[in-house]
């Protein structure tokens, strides 16, 4: 147990005034508690940087702080979801990935436990900690547990939806979550169904495919080359594992193009999973992976590392009109 911070706090106020989207987590799962699903929550010594103070406060007797303990806290969920509990474990998506490789693979995922592992600050957005806290490897090897489920939210509003989703799905979860500053994509109370794309765009010179926190720039993107005068579809592949196969086989069908974007190494993250699909299929789409290059990201703010890294909103659009521009298709002067 800890005694967390006050709501009155110095330190509260700062992290929640800068953070507006730590609440969510707590808050998703205050009302799984409020329905009567046996919710306990713990963290690795975290609960001020992914929010789950509030929910700490609200429900001591739910709440476990393990410490910096990761891999106990992953075996020790386990243990209670085999009890009959409804564990949600949260801690950076670096750690909790690839430092508890062998117990999300053996302790939940192998005896198909309903665990809830959520990795937040993923992929490049703890910036100055470097290369020991950046996530950019954890879709490849959360996707190849079987029997793990792999989500990536785009907002707090579809974190708290995810969490919504799962209280009665059978199987484990990974759900790879930001910082709690996430732009607004989904109004609040938007259903969510694992496994099913979400498409914002249709268009047939190309269509982005995005998930988690590249979700937003790459509405930007499309959103203005289809101001331009492009084609440009989009969807959010918010499940990666499933993957909606339907989804892809539709995009590759009706555009000339399919582009994704990922906060990951572009090897085994979402753009593996679609060029598998792509394969599987024989399909003669022009297809590209764009995120980190098989490479250690830098050091530096998040913010000059999303422009760094093309995954801004303008990153993202030079790389969609370059891939779009490919065939020789140019844009409609009006």
């Amino acid at each position: 147990m800890t005694r967390p911070l006050s709501e009155g706090s110095w330190q509260y106020r700062q992290l929640n005034s800068k953070m507006p989207g730590l609440d969510y987590l707590s808050d998703a799962l205050l009302a799984l508690v409020s329905a009567g699903e046996p919710v306990v929550a713990g963290t690795a010594d975290l609960q001020y940087s992914n929010g789950l103070s509030k929910f700490a406060r609200m429900c001591p007797e739910r709440f476990v702080q393990f410490g910096i303990s990761e891999q106990n806290m992953v075996s020790a969920a386990a243990g209670m979801a085999a009890a009959g509990m409804r564990p949600y474990v949260a801690t950076f998506a670096s750690f909790l990935a690839l430092l508890c490789c062998e117990q999300i693979r053996m302790d939940v995922a192998y005896s198909a436990l309903p665990v809830r592992l959520i990795g937040h600050h993923a992929g490049i957005s703890l910036g100055f900690y470097g290369t020991s806290h950046h996530a950019t490897e954890d879709l490849a090897i959360t996707r190849s547990i079987a029997g793990l489920t792999v989500v990536a939210p785009a907002d707090g509003s579809q974190l708290a939806s995810v969490i919504a989703a799962s209280a009665d799905y059978p199987e484990p979860i990974y759900m790879r979550i930001q910082r709690g500053r996430d732009p607004d994509v989904y109004e609040r109370g938007t259903p969510f169904v694992f496994g099913k794309a979400i498409k914002h765009l249709t268009g047939s010179d190309l269509v982005i495919v995005a998930c988690g926190s590249t979700v937003h720039p790459a509405l930007l993107a499309a959103r203005s080359l289809n101001a331009k005068g492009y084609s440009i579809g989009m969807i959010d592949m918010a499940t990666v594992k499933p993957l909606d196969r339907d989804a892809v086989l539709d995009a590759a069908a009706n555009a000339r193009a399919v582009l994704t974007v990922e906060e990951h190494n572009v090897l085994g993250g979402l753009g593996s999973a679609v060029a598998e699909v792509l394969a599987d299929e024989g399909l003669p789409v022009k297809f590209r992976r764009h995120g980190i290059y098989d490479q250690y990201s830098l050091i530096a703010p998040p913010t000059h590392l999303y422009a760094h890294y093309k995954l801004d909103a303008a990153g993202i659009e030079e790389i969609a009109r370059q891939l779009a521009e490919s065939g020789n298709r140019q844009p409609i002067v009006s």
